[in-house]
């Protein structure tokens, strides 16, 4: 088999807004967390061709979520709360990292490639049938640009990669 990527070797990450966020797993209780560039795009037909050309124009990106209501599991309830509480616009916003676990950083120990977005949370449903668990699901919507650096799964911290890396 090619050396394939699976779901556990991306690690999710979930913060408040602050100087020093003190950021948490998104692991237990997530049932989905995917993520979708939503590249925008324009087309063009320049009059000497049959066909058009699409070009990417910017992204749109937002990572679909479910989750499984856990009362101890501290980031399901962070975005629980964005829906429960109606939250809006700077209160709906979190610190979102995304590490790949498959791209150690050879010097460093616990440390990985990553990425970190500022987000707002969507809540789009809270549902759940008798008997069954509460499923809290939505969206973290992208706002702004991103940053890429690194991010050590042990200290729970995102270093910015330097300019030109």
């Amino acid at each position: 088999m090619a050396n394939t990527i699976q779901r556990f070797q991306v690690a999710d990450y979930i913060a408040e807004k602050s100087e020093t966020p003190d950021f948490k797993f998104m692991g237990v209780g997530f049932t989905q967390l995917d993520e979708n560039p939503n590249a925008q795009t324009e087309e063009t037909v320049y009059i000497c061709d049959k066909a058009s050309t699409t070009f990417i124009k910017n992204y749109k990106p937002q990572f679909p979520f479910e989750s499984t209501l856990i009362k101890d599991q501290e980031a399901v309830m962070m975005l629980y709360k964005v829906g429960e509480q109606e939250l809006t616009g700077a209160d709906a916003e979190f610190i979102y990292v995304r590490v790949n676990l498959f791209e150690p950083v050879p010097s460093l120990e616990n440390t990985y490639k990553a990425r970190k977005f500022i987000v707002s949370c969507e809540c789009s449903l809270f549902a759940g049938k008798g008997g069954e668990n509460i499923v809290c699901s939505g969206n973290l919507n992208g706002v702004g640009n991103f940053v890429e650096g690194t991010f050590n799964t042990a200290t729970k911290v995102f270093t910015e990669a330097e300019s030109g890396s």
